[in-house]
């Protein structure tokens, strides 16, 4: 089966995508991490151990990703294609290889890796050039792991805030950074040489952080990131002020819904 071709970037696009670079620090320190059952998913589906194995982290970013990969005792090499995510990455992880590089080009040899894996990062790839790239590093039987924390929109304080946040941002978060977070296995491979089999996973979890962290979180989005401080100042003002009425000791119970997408290279 062949999926439709995926839309160029359009400059909002690549606006959003590079958007990180001037506020790698604030999403280094807010940003959540992902729960031990993801890499044990990932693993199941690989039918292999991370352990010892050769992997690739795409769009690497602060190394949050990166570094529970290395915890778990795989040898990665990670590939960031901006400046100020990769000079943080090293601040974090002085002793890992960062290589400047992107999914749609990938600076790997030709079957080189095991695992390929994109945390919150397979959206900022055109999968007609990103997905036959991923196929030609990974070994045979190698696996790429797409994976995507959500805001649980299932618990009301949250689907309350995507409201209030949608209503800011003039549309849905996903389409303004094209990045399917909720996407059909189909939409997510858009553009590919063809659809591949896929395994879908949902593993729910949950952190709890200070407001003020919260709310760090949630501006280091792109979507916030490219309107800029002054522009977001009012709508944080009153989402603080909200959120004071759903958690008066301050501190917010976030929950996600993780989504993983996990294929195998024949």
């Amino acid at each position: 089966m062949t999926a439709s071709p995926s839309p160029s970037p359009s400059a909002s696009h690549t606006a959003h995508a590079h958007s990180f670079n001037a506020a790698a620090a604030q999403y280094a320190a807010n940003r959540p991490s992902y729960p031990p059952a993801l890499l044990d998913t990932i693993e199941q589906a690989a039918d292999r151990p991370l352990k010892d194995a050769r992997v690739a982290d795409v769009g690497a970013g602060t190394g949050i990703a990166t570094a529970l990969l290395q915890a778990r005792g795989a040898k990665v090499i990670a590939i960031e294609p901006g400046e100020g995510m990769a000079a943080q990455f090293r601040r974090f992880l002085p002793d890992t290889p960062v290589v400047r590089g992107d999914g749609d080009s990938l600076p790997l040899a030709t079957g080189s890796v095991d695992f390929l894996t994109y945390a919150q990062s397979w959206h900022w790839t055109a999968p007609a050039r990103s997905f036959p790239e991923a196929m030609r590093v990974l070994r045979p039987t190698g696996a790429l792991a797409l994976w995507w924390n959500n805001s649980a929109a299932d618990v009301p304080w949250q689907a309350e805030q995507i409201r209030r946040v949608e209503r800011f941002i003039g549309g849905d978060v996903a389409e303004k950074r094209r990045s399917g977070l909720r996407a059909r296995t189909e939409d997510v491979f858009a553009g590919a040489p063809y659809l591949p089999p896929c395994t879908r996973h949902e593993i729910r979890w949950s952190r709890t952080v200070p407001l003020d962290t919260h709310l760090a979180n949630i501006g280091s989005q792109s979507v916030f990131l490219v309107l800029g401080e002054e522009a977001t100042a009012a709508f944080f003002a009153e989402e603080r002020a909200h959120l004071l009425k759903a958690f008066p000791n301050g501190l917010v119970e976030e929950n996600y819904e993780l989504v993983v997408l996990i294929t195998i290279r024949p």
